[in-house]
């Protein structure tokens, strides 16, 4: 199965994976996923042959006229020929341009459109691949697959399948002529081409190598930038701007050589070629020459035969140097089709369970076994069975890795468990729609995403059909009205890209808003307030109290006084839950629960951390 074609890399453009690919050995299968998508525009690629007809008839009526010219028009009685030649001269040149001008319009745009089309899909597909994709592969490289790969593949099928289909049809138009003018002429021609082409094929494999290997360095370069980029502040803070834009420029270094050694290859088989098709050329022209002399062929049919031969052999050049590009494009299409090809581990069945409606809110997790795609013999949770009931509020508390983090990526469904089932509302979650399943589930992450749009548009990632009203009223929920109503453009304020104009509580709120405004039936809390100052803290603790009213609450907490009005906690420790009860229960029992709340109190006497129901506060010591 074929989920994990992104390779990794284990520094700045060095590879850990083969420099093998599908796409380094045949261009043509390797551009063949492309075709889908032109075939959806048939009539455009209709109207672009046309136009290529058009024009190609009418280059190869050129040396026609010539011939004409050079035979009668100079001579006495053909002195009145002369005019209506040129004028004819200048009708096909007028055709020839307008339709050069139409077949480059039409397969211009097609390549554009096929490469938009190409893009959306390509994006589409990553939206839909599983959490463990996103283990391995880097976002940085994926961008460069989505930009650089793809205006690769956009120049190939716009300019360059131009010029190719062009020079395709001179090159075989012009052949058939130079036989119909000289079949003794051509003969040798006929001779010569295995000479010109078999080079040409073998060493394309060559430059497709290097040039896979330069987009592989390119993309690589282009995730350590991206990577480096949104790091910026902890980069300056630790001074290490010198060292990283040292790395990045031995990295691009790296990628000008790649580069450097592909386009030596491009140039020394454009130059062998352009050798070979105009030394035979000039053979056949000497050759001709001989004829004329000898009264076997006359001026104009030479001169006929030499103007199809310089096209042909323009036409083959030009394919020659169109390989490298089609090359180019066949490798970047490679990357892409790997893409295309990975299939997601976490998929809906054909046909999914319904989950039951009206909603129950219930969760429950038995016998689950995981462990991360990168470390697949080290379980995160071994044997994990709990169960949460409707309207529950249950807290989830352990030391650091212990897998509190995991039990909320399988609730998610971003993974599924190696045995085991994750059910909710009594339903295995792998028999239903993972779609449907999220749909249940509200998350407030402890490090909250924020998009680079604007504060409503945010809220609303929620709910996207939510009107304004709505969600004006989650964020005063959220306890966030208050600081958007303060902004420059209130909720129309753009917060910059991750929201870097925001602080970490203002994020945080906004990111409890979204999770107020889908109100979904299950509520899942990952340390939601971290990050904000006790005043705001309260706020959203009041808010939240309310939102989990009627509700299934799952608090995933660090820090212990925020769980001790949870109906229920479960202490969680290499992977299985070791202890179960309340906060007071759990402390007078003494074990691990008791530790943690002893190093977290100050550590004071369990007697200490003692608190009254409902009351958040310790007891003074």
């Amino acid at each position: 199965m074929a989920r994990r074609s992104a390779r990794p890399t284990d520094d700045v453009g060095q590879e850990t994976g083969s420099g093998n690919a599908p796409g380094t050995r045949a261009p043509l299968s390797a551009l063949r996923p492309l075709l889908p998508y032109a075939l959806r525009y048939r009539g455009r690629i209709a109207a672009a042959c046309l136009a290529l007809l058009m024009a190609s008839a009418a280059t190869l009526a050129l040396p026609l006229a010539v011939r004409r010219v050079i035979d009668h028009g100079f001579s006495t009685d053909g002195a009145g020929m002369i005019d209506s030649y040129f004028a004819v001269l200048v009708v096909v040149v007028g055709v020839l341009a307008l339709a050069s001008a139409t077949r480059y319009y039409f397969v211009t745009t097609l390549g554009e459109r096929v490469v938009t089309d190409l893009r959306s899909a390509v994006f589409r597909h990553l939206t839909h691949l599983d959490a463990g994709f996103y283990d391995q592969a880097k976002s940085g490289e994926i961008t460069s697959r989505l930009t650089a790969d793809t205006t690769m593949i956009k120049a190939a099928f716009g300019a360059s399948a131009s010029v190719a289909l062009r020079n395709m049809v001179l090159f075989f138009g012009a052949a058939a002529m130079m036989v119909i003018t000289s079949p003794r002429l051509s003969s040798l021609v006929l001779i010569v081409i295995p000479v010109i082409v078999i080079p040409l094929v073998v060493s394309g494999r060559g430059v497709r190598r290097r040039s896979r290997i330069a987009q592989d360095k390119l993309a690589a370069v282009a995730a350590y930038a991206v990577e480096a980029v949104g790091a910026v502040r902890i980069m300056q803070a630790f001074n290490a701007e010198d060292a990283t834009a040292a790395r990045f420029s031995r990295a691009a270094e790296e990628t000008y050589e790649a580069a450097r050694a592909s386009v030596t290859a491009r140039a020394i088989l454009t130059a062998f070629a352009l050798f070979l098709i105009s030394a035979s050329v000039v053979g056949v022209l000497w050759y001709g020459a001989q004829d004329v002399l000898a009264g076997r062929m006359t001026a104009g049919r030479l001169s006929q035969f030499v103007i199809y031969a310089v096209l042909a052999a323009s036409s083959l050049g030009e394919l020659s140097q169109v390989w490298g590009e089609v090359s180019q494009a066949a490798g970047a299409a490679g990357r892409l089709a790997e893409l295309l090809a990975t299939r997601p581990a976490v998929t809906a069945p054909q046909s999914p369970v319904a989950l039951p409606e009206p909603p129950l809110g219930t969760v429950a997790f038995e016998k689950v076994r995981f462990a991360y795609p990168t470390r697949p013999d080290t379980p995160s949770v071994d044997d994990l069975s709990f169960e949460i009931r409707r309207g529950e509020r249950v807290a989830l508390v352990g030391p650091s890795g212990a897998g509190k983090s995991t039990v909320i990526q399988l609730l998610l469904r971003a993974y599924d468990p190696q045995a085991g089932v994750v059910r909710v509302d009594g339903v295995d979650i792998a028999t239903a729609d993972p779609a449907a399943v999220r749909r249940r589930i509200a998350f407030v992450p402890q490090d909250p995403v924020v998009f680079g749009t604007s504060v409503i548009d945010n809220i609303r990632y929620g709910r996207p059909e939510a009107r304004e009203a709505e969600v004006r009223q989650a964020a005063a929920l959220a306890a966030a009205d208050g600081f958007i109503q303060a902004l420059p453009d209130g909720y129309e304020t753009l917060v910059g890209e991750r929201g870097v104009t925001l602080s970490g509580g203002q994020r945080q709120r906004i990111a409890i808003a979204r999770a107020v405004l889908k109100d979904a039936p299950i509520l899942v809390l990952d340390e939601a307030t971290s990050a904000l100052d006790a005043e705001s803290e309260q706020l959203v603790q009041s808010a939240l109290d309310r939102l989990m009213e009627g509700r299934t609450t799952l608090v995933v907490a660090h820090r212990l006084a925020t769980v001790l009005s949870a109906d229920r906690i479960l202490v969680i420790d290499d992977g299985r839950i070791v202890e179960e009860g309340t906060h007071q229960s759990l402390v007078a029992r003494g074990g691990l629960y008791a530790r943690l709340a002893r190093l977290q109190f100050n550590h004071a006497t369990p007697e200490r951390v003692a608190v009254a129901a409902g009351d958040l506060r310790l007891t003074a010591p």
